[in-house]
Parts: structure tokens; C-alpha cells; sequence
């Protein structure tokens, strides 16, 4: 094995990507191999660490990756060594894997409150949680870090062999990198963020305290299923028998298939959309200060409060009855776990917010908060910068996109994205046909050009600032997890 060094690591991050299938090489369809047989002969490879574990597993469509790093930083302001393990990652490969330290000064009550984000009262570039741009890389600043890059490295190459022999995805590859890492660091508990369905998943071979749904819509259709129903079933694989199970948010269609499937398993089961959980009552306080600043994690809130309930009455987690604690870590989730790509603001001036919401589900709430923010005068018009893997659901977006925006098409650097000339012309044809501007409407070839294009066009129709009103358009960048990695990097070599 050559000796470690940045060159050597940077290499073999590449060579995991290539050699091994990943949704960034090669079909989603080819880089996802469902069952468990392959991971559990990886475990037993690197010695069934996830034996080793008390651990959260949390699926669904929606809020996972929220719900699963607000459950972190609070589990760890309330005394515990908490590892989570999530995907994708937004700037570097390591965000995958995460350990918070049970840090003192988390557990104490913020000492004024944040003042809800109101564009004229930032600082002129910040992300979300108001450090500079050029910080999004770096570890917080609540006892967070990343797994090391000399680890990652010693992980491939002593494995390596067995990665080929048992020819694993890449998901699974860092699964259970991500299992041993956590066993050797003796982490109190696991976070774990399903990375596809669940019943399939590689992190399925774990078993719990507490399993968690957080909602269900349509998405990867194509592996888990074209109804609602199928997808549940295939999210509620992950019920355990008697492990308590939560879910978020439920619907018609899904409502029977969890109640199904938690008695067939004999696990307890809970929805947290029926409950008001003991500090539901604290919900538009927590909500008004979050550094997590999107509309929607007012469902993600109520999952992680329920999940909060669920948890503190098991000796392992009492430290969860500190209500101060359990608050002030979900209000500074962001920052604490530095958390990015959920209605992120990258700058103010442009004006700036990524979010990585790319199914119809997510994408209806995102637009319908932008059009509230242009009503509401925070900012004077939609610049959008947007692009789709091919294999979404074009047809049912379309029509959620404000209809005044300015579209700014392209293509982020993955094969799944579909051509930004065809998204360009698919959607003028819409507009067309249902009597929409057309004349705002425009593709750039890469993401680069179309945050140039973006800026310059938000430069040229600033207006005059007045005392009731924003007076710059707000660049919106969104669609895809790939654009918005992109972007964030490139707007941090552009330091804007």
C-alpha cells in the first residue's frame, strides 16, 4: 500500500467512484443492488460492526437527511457521542460520515433568540447559519467532524481485495465504512440515513432503537415501485420486531400499508402527524429561530419532537427530558453538524438559496415558499437555475414552477442529467401550451455559465431599495443534489 498523502487519497476517492458502481458512473438502475447477502459478507469481512452499535434508522421519500441531523445534534447537546452516516454528500465525500462530540456549551439555551431571516438584516455573503461562503468545507463549530481522510484511505486500500471480490456498489462500500468507523470511534449511538427504499437498503442489516418514516412520494419509481403503496411497503422495510417505528407523515394510500406491515413484524408503531409531542407546544418558537430555514421542516420538526418522546423514555437517552437542550440543538442543527443544501442560503448580494428538493413533493413546497417570499417583499422577482436527472418526473414539476420566474436550464457534470436543450425546449413547449411567457426562458451548457447567467441577470433588474421592499431577485438553484454540489463550489471559487 503506497503511504498515505492528499494526492494518493484524492486517487482512491476517485477509483471507488469508478471501479465500483455508483449512480455518478453509471445507471441508477446498475448502481443499486438490492438485498442485504453482499453486505452482510462485507460485514462479516470487517467484523460485523454494526453489532457493535446502538443504533436510529431513518427512511422515507422527504426530511430524512433533516430529520436525521436534527435527531443528531440533539442527541448529542443531550450528553451522547453521536455518529451519523447520511448521502448523498453536497462538497466533499466525507460528509457522508459524521461524529458529534457531547460538547458542554450545546446544552445551554441560546442566549438571545435568532431573529427570523429577513434578508435586510444579513450580512452581505453568508450560508446558511452566517459564516462566509468560503467556510461550507470546514467542520462546525459543536464538536463536529468529519472521518479523516487518512482513515478513508487506510479503509480502501485494506479492503480493497474484498470490495472485488464481492464486487459491492458504492453505497455499500461506504456503508460499511461508515458502520466501522462509528464501532472504532464507540460512539454512544448511530444515526443511520437509508440510502434507497429501505427493506433493500444496505443499512438494513442493522437493528435499531427506533425506526423512523418520514414520508412518502413518488420517486425512483422505476426500483421501489409506481404506487404509493409499494413504495411504503418497501419504506416500511425497515420495521423491526419490537422496535418502535414512527412515521412522519402518512396518507391515505399509506396509512394501512405501515399499520400492515407493524403487525405482521410486531413492532409498535406511531404517526406523528396524530400526536402533539410534548414540545409541539415550543413548535413556532423553534421554527421562527431555526438556522434550518425551509417551510417544510415544520413536518420534519414535529417527526424529530415525536422521535424525541419516543426515545427519552429508554434509560439509554434519558438525557432527552432536558428540554433546553433538546431546543436549542434543533434551532442550531446547521451550524452544529454543518449541514448544508436544505434552503440554503449561499449569498445575499446576489441573493442566493439552494435547496436539494427534487421530486414533485418536495418541489411543490420549495416554489410555493419562493412565490410567498416575492408576495411578501423579500425579494422583487424568481430567477431560477435548475436541472433534472432524466429519470424524474418532468411532467408533474413543470406545473409547480412559478410561472413569473426566469428559467435558467443546465446540466450538471452526471450522466442521469437529462440535456438542458431538451429540458429548455420541454418546458417552453409547456409554457406555450398553457399560456405562459416563453421569453424568459434560457439553458446554459454547465452550471458555471448558468450561475454567471444568473447573476448577471439579477445585477441588471435590481432596482432602487425602498423601506418596504427587497429590492433584488432571489437566484434560486435547485432540482438536482449534483447542481447544487456544483454550484456551491463554484460560488465559492467566485467568492460572490
Amino acid at each position: 500500500m503506497e503511504p498515505f498523502s492528499k494526492k494518493n487519497y484524492h486517487k482512491k476517492i476517485e477509483a471507488i467512484f469508478t471501479r465500483f458502481p455508483s449512480v455518478q458512473k453509471v445507471p441508477f438502475k446498475d448502481a443499486y443492488k438490492p438485498g442485504l447477502e453482499n453486505m452482510l459478507r462485507f460485514e462479516e469481512v470487517l467484523g460485523n460492526p454494526h453489532d457493535r452499535l446502538r443504533t436510529i434508522h431513518v427512511a422515507g421519500t422527504n426530511g430524512k437527511g433533516s430529520v436525521a441531523n436534527m435527531l443528531a445534534s440533539v442527541l448529542a447537546a443531550c450528553g451522547l457521542k453521536v455518529g451519523l452516516y447520511t448521502s448523498p454528500h453536497i462538497v466533499d465525500f466525507r460528509e457522508r460520515m459524521r461524529v458529534v462530540e457531547p460538547v458542554a456549551e450545546l446544552v445551554k439555551p441560546v442566549a438571545e433568540p435568532v431573529e427570523a431571516y429577513r434578508p435586510t438584516k444579513i450580512a452581505s455573503t453568508g450560508s446558511a447559519t452566517g459564516r462566509p461562503l468560503n467556510a461550507v468545507e470546514g467542520p462546525s463549530s459543536g464538536g463536529m467532524r468529519l472521518v479523516s481522510e487518512e482513515y478513508v484511505y487506510d479503509f480502501l486500500c485494506r479492503y480493497e481485495a474484498d470490495m472485488d471480490a464481492l464486487s459491492l456498489s458504492f453505497f455499500e462500500i461506504t456503508t460499511g465504512m461508515a458502520f466501522k468507523w462509528f464501532a472504532d470511534q464507540k460512539v454512544d449511538v448511530a444515526v443511520i440515513e437509508v440510502g434507497l427504499g429501505g427493506r433493500l437498503d444496505s443499512t438494513n442489516v442493522i437493528t435499531p432503537d427506533l425506526s423512523i418514516v418520514t414520508s412518502i412520494a413518488l420517486d425512483h419509481c422505476a426500483l421501489l415501485g409506481n404506487t404509493l403503496e409499494a413504495i411504503a411497503g418497501e419504506k416500511a422495510g425497515i420495521f423491526k420486531k419490537g422496535v418502535p417505528a414512527l412515521v412522519g407523515e402518512y396518507l391515505p394510500q399509506t396509512r394501512p400499508v405501515f399499520e400492515t406491515k407493524a403487525a405482521e413484524v410486531g413492532c409498535p408503531l406511531t404517526f406523528a402527524q396524530d400526536v402533539e409531542p410534548s414540545l409541539w407546544s415550543r413548535s413556532e418558537e423553534i421554527l421562527r429561530n431555526m438556522d434550518l430555514r425551509g417551510k417544510y421542516q415544520r413536518k420534519n420538526l414535529r417527526t424529530v419532537l415525536a422521535a424525541v418522546d419516543t426515545l427519552k423514555n429508554m434509560s439509554e437517552y434519558s438525557g432527552l427530558s432536558d428540554s433546553s437542550a433538546v431546543v436549542t440543538a434543533i434551532v442550531r442543527t446547521a451550524s452544529i453538524m454543518g449541514f448544508h443544501g436544505r434552503w440554503e442560503r449561499l449569498s445575499l448580494q446576489p441573493f442566493i438559496i439552494a435547496d436539494i428538493g427534487h421530486n414533485p413533493a418536495a418541489l411543490k413546497e420549495n416554489f410555493a415558499q419562493l412565490e410567498s417570499m416575492v408576495e411578501e417583499g423579500e425579494c422583487s422577482s424568481l430567477i431560477l437555475v435548475y436541472a433534472i436527472m432524466a429519470d424524474k418526473d418532468l411532467d408533474g414539476i413543470m406545473p409547480l414552477i412559478p410561472a413569473d420566474a426566469t428559467c435558467i436550464f443546465t446540466n450538471p457534470e452526471i450522466h442521469r442529467a437529462l440535456p438542458e436543450k431538451e429540458l429548455t425546449e420541454r418546458y417552453r413547449a409547456f409554457c406555450s401550451e398553457n399560456g405562459r411567457p416563453v421569453n424568459r426562458i434560457y439553458d446554459a451548457p454547465n452550471v458555471r455559465k448558468a450561475l454567471s447567467m444568473a447573476i448577471n441577470l439579477a445585477r441588471e433588474t435590481s432596482r432602487k431599495p425602498d423601506n418596504s421592499r427587497f429590492c433584488f431577485p432571489l437566484i434560486y438553484v435547485g432540482g438536482s443534489t449534483y447542481l447544487v454540489s456544483e454550484a456551491v463550489q463554484i460560488l465559492k471559487s467566485l467568492q460572490v
